[in-house]
């Protein structure tokens, strides 16, 4: 077994007027979505809950500044794009609801990076929870 890797840092760009490196992440944890997912028969006849949690790289500098909402990632707007596309979806796997987030979110929010939790608490007995994390995209 090979030792955890602490997780990478996430958006890095260099403010060259400044000489500063600049890590902006907006995140949205704890989204509560139900959804049908499990490999289990009674499974698939049923709606689950699974608590999404998301890292997004974001440069957050020109909404800082304009202090403007379309000058920034709208995490209103993920969650609810999120909550449309899990709550109609019915994977089996975890590991796959997590990839198809973290696709979704590079392609309909142009996230160039994001880190995605999916629990689903209440899988394995005598565990509080249960899921996966990823990561995908480029750092800058």
């Amino acid at each position: 077994m090979f030792p955890l890797q602490p997780l990478a840092p996430v958006y890095l760009a260099t403010d060259t007027t400044h000489g500063v490196v600049i890590l902006d992440i907006v995140y949205l944890h704890g989204l509560k979505v139900e959804c049908v997912i499990g490999v289990w028969d009674w499974e698939r006849r049923i709606k689950q809950t699974v608590t999404i949690d998301l890292d997004m790289a974001a440069d957050i500098q020109r909404a800082a500044a304009s202090d403007q909402l379309q000058d920034t990632l709208n995490y209103k707007a993920v969650a609810k794009r999120l909550m449309q596309f899990v709550g109609g979806s019915e994977f089996q796997l975890v590991e796959t609801l997590a990839e198809r987030i973290a696709e979704l979110l590079q392609a309909e929010f142009s996230i160039p990076w994001c880190r995605v939790r999916i629990n689903k608490r209440g899988a394995v007995r005598g565990a509080r929870d249960v899921g996966v994390i990823i990561e995908r995209g480029q750092l800058e």
